[in-house]
């Protein structure tokens, strides 16, 4: 009988085969996600009510993946873990900002733009910026890779409450920091800095998305305004529109009210009627919505959504003129934001601020080191496939075929040929 011999080939088919099974099961991005546990407060009511009090998630990092190394994976896998449990925002379901480390290139920051993270903070080191004093207003969008930290941070004893009013009286965006634990120990927040963002006027409470998507109408914006006379009234209907070419310029913007300026020549405001029904009055209002304001013969600040058209009635036949539109959300002269860093535990990270229900918080979440519950699977999965290649090799080997069978005595695949 003729004897079988695995030839070169076929060993190197059954490596490939293990080398495979194996790199499924240890490749980085395996590894990363049986190296964490998830935060399961983000798929509670909790988050939720996060949410409707304006909040943001977006990422802080992946236990695991280093930015350093491969920061398009460690986005990656960021994005999926907070859109697979919890919208980013009330305006936008998909997350846009992210913590970001020092040292990183402008062509690594590129990596996760690409990624849809078009926020990146707080002082990437970066020499482009964005707010890093009240005069570091940011023009292009990759000024927005190294937002900065001003107004210092929310903790006690560390945050002061001088540095956050000399930053909201200088204007633009204020960027507080906060912390909610460090390894076991719980942080507790500033109160006065709490007391003094409950009564400040002229504050816009804001999150680093929202703020990014209401500058981004800079770039490219399109409007409808036409009149119509009704008894003694003008009914003014204006839309701030949606259009492909300005979706098309910042896909990842949410769809945020932006206020216009519009001069109605003295005439004051009877009611504006939206899609929903009438909008609400919101002047002082410091928290981002949909509504308008007017002084007293002053101009109209109307604050709606791109793609609603609202009628402003007013009484007689003035003209009127749309300005243009505010820096900020409601005529506001500052913005105030706080990201809390490193929240692996929204419960422990939020509880401090139950009460206060005035402050606005951008969460850069990040999942829990630790082995998942899930975690041993992928080692038995393994060991699995792997036992079973072998096990296979070795019923082959019987029947002398297999790399595993040379030596081994088998039927001829052909006839042997007459003599």
């Amino acid at each position: 009988m003729a004897e079988v011999k695995a030839t070169l080939p076929q060993r190197c088919l059954t490596l490939s085969i293990l080398v495979c099974l194996c790199s499924v099961a240890w490749s980085p991005v395996a590894l990363a996600e049986s190296a964490w546990q998830e935060d399961g407060w983000l798929t509670t009511t909790l988050a939720q009510d996060r949410l409707d009090a304006g909040d943001e998630f977006g990422c802080y990092g992946i236990p695991g993946l280093s930015w350093q190394t491969d920061p398009g994976a460690v986005a990656t896998e960021c994005r999926t873990y907070i859109e697979q449990r919890v919208a980013a925002s009330s305006w936008g379901d998909v997350p846009i900002s992210t913590y970001t480390p020092g040292g990183l290139t402008m062509a690594q920051h590129t990596t996760v733009a690409e990624q849809g993270f078009v926020v990146h903070g707080d002082n990437t080191g970066l020499s482009v910026s964005a707010w890093h004093d009240a005069n570091n207003t940011p023009t292009d969008k990759w000024d927005w890779y190294n937002l900065g930290r001003r107004g210092g941070s929310m903790e006690q004893l560390i945050g002061s409450l001088e540095e956050v009013q000399t930053a909201v009286e200088e204007g633009g965006l204020v960027n507080l920091y906060w912390v909610g634990r460090v390894n076991d120990a719980t942080i507790r927040h500033d109160r006065d800095i709490s007391a003094y963002l409950a009564e400040v006027p002229n504050v816009w409470l804001t999150t680093w998305g929202e703020a990014w998507s209401y500058w981004t109408v800079n770039d490219c914006y399109e409007f409808t305004h036409d009149t119509q006379t009704e008894g003694e009234q003008t009914v003014l209907i204006f839309e701030s529109l949606v259009t492909e070419e300005c979706s098309a310029m910042n896909p990842e913007a949410w769809n945020v009210p932006i206020t216009w300026v519009l001069d109605l020549d003295g005439a004051n405001v009877e009611s504006i009627e939206g899609p929903s029904g009438p909008l609400a009055d919101i002047t002082g209002v410091r928290k981002t919505t949909e509504g308008y304001a007017q002084a007293e013969g002053e101009h109209l600040h109307l604050s709606v959504v791109n793609g609603h058209q609202v009628e402003i009635r007013y009484n007689g036949s003035s003209s009127h003129d749309v300005v243009g539109r505010t820096e900020f959300f409601n005529n506001h002269s500052a913005a105030v934001t706080i990201a809390a860093h490193e929240t692996h535990d929204l419960f422990k990270w939020s509880k401090r601020f139950v009460d206060d229900d005035h402050l606005v918080f951008t969460w850069l979440v990040e999942p829990r080191e630790g082995l998942s519950e899930a975690g041993w699977l992928r080692y038995v999965a393994a060991g699995v496939a792997i036992s079973t290649v072998i096990g296979m090799l070795l019923v082959l080997k019987k029947e002398g075929l297999g790399p595993l069978a040379k030596g081994q005595d088998a039927q001829p695949s052909s006839p042997p040929k007459s003599e």
